[in-house]
């Protein structure tokens, strides 16, 4: 199997943990196919769009440059799946070939957990918290920028935690 080397989307390098690559062969046609491990903030970046620009560099030092268009694929680990219709399969002949009856399909989630994609790179989510507190300190939280309460709360959040673990 071809090793992916690197991945640009729209000019933009992206962390792979990991990847297959591969000509995907139907009985309506053959499309080129990228599965890529990714993480969280790269899925939520990408989901929404229809086309995009992708530079694949391999290993072998063979690129590929084409518009592709993406599909997240839902299950265990933040992965997209960026594809594309091709003409001659053969132009392709450095990739392996997978047919839609074939038992075998690459595994890229194998090896790869979570809490690794996190430590790489941790996505930011918004949240409302209501809580009954004195005056003095409803004041003093007012008085404070966005920032310095998001650090903060998340210091003290990582400080509890520990402490439960």
């Amino acid at each position: 199997m071809a090793v992916v080397k690197s991945v640009k989307i729209d000019g933009e390098n992206i962390h792979l943990f990991n990847s297959a690559i591969y000509v995907f062969a139907a009985s309506t046609g053959f499309t080129l196919e990228l599965d890529i491990i990714v993480s969280e903030v790269a899925v939520k970046k990408y989901k929404k769009e229809n086309n995009l620009f992708v530079e694949i560099d391999l290993e072998d030092g063979e690129s590929i440059h084409s518009i592709m268009q993406v599909k997240v694929l839902s299950g265990g680990l933040p992965q997209l799946n960026l594809f594309c219709e091709i003409d001659d399969p053969d132009d392709y002949s450095f990739l392996d070939r997978v047919n839609e009856d074939d038992a075998w399909f690459p595994n890229i989630e194998e090896g790869i957990t979570l809490e690794q994609i996190r430590e790489v790179e941790m996505p930011n989510e918004d949240i409302s918290v209501k809580v009954k507190l004195p005056i003095d300190q409803v004041e003093w939280l007012k008085k404070q920028k966005k920032a310095k309460l998001n650090e903060l709360l998340k210091e003290f959040i990582y400080e509890h935690w520990k402490r439960q673990d």
